[in-house]
């Protein structure tokens, strides 16, 4: 097989998705960082789901000092803490936010269209608690989860 081939300097190659690159990263409570993508989105991230389900995050999962000692690699697309760990963007970017406010459960409630008779049905709760939620209670983790996941799949029913 013979032949030539050229590509302009301002030609773009376009393979897919940009991969995502981090700007910065900070260390919370707990397990938690903020995290802020080169592209500007920011959100608060729990790795402590995620350093359970793998034996090799063992290390860091009691021991604050090494695990406050990450630092973000040279390529901007993984946090690392040694030669052994890291933790990659794609995965962080992956992770669903740590935190669920009142005023994310509300846009849900109104973006799946839904009345607190009808949030309640969906996620199994009393009206009084989906209404405690819409107004000023601290929402727990599960009822978060479940409401981004109403709000994943909203379409494939």
């Amino acid at each position: 097989m013979s032949g030539t081939a050229s590509i302009r300097d301002d030609d773009v190659i376009s393979v897919g998705r940009r991969l995502p690159r981090l700007e910065a990263v900070e260390p919370r409570d707990e397990r938690k960082l903020f995290v802020r993508f080169d592209d500007g989105r920011e959100k608060i991230v729990d790795l402590a789901p995620a350093l359970e389900s793998r034996r090799f995050y063992k290390p860091l999962r009691d021991d604050d000092a090494l695990f406050r000692s990450f630092r973000i690699n040279e390529y901007r697309n993984a946090i690392e803490w040694n030669d052994d760990l890291d933790f990659s963007a794609m995965w962080l970017e992956a992770l669903p936010p740590a935190e669920f406010t009142n005023d994310d459960f509300r846009n849900a409630m109104s973006e799946l269209d839904q009345t607190l008779d009808g949030m309640a049905r969906a996620l199994e709760l009393s009206r009084r608690q989906v209404a405690y939620y819409a107004k000023d209670r601290p929402i727990p983790r599960h009822v978060g989860l479940a409401v981004r996941y109403l709000l994943e799949h909203r379409h494939s029913a």
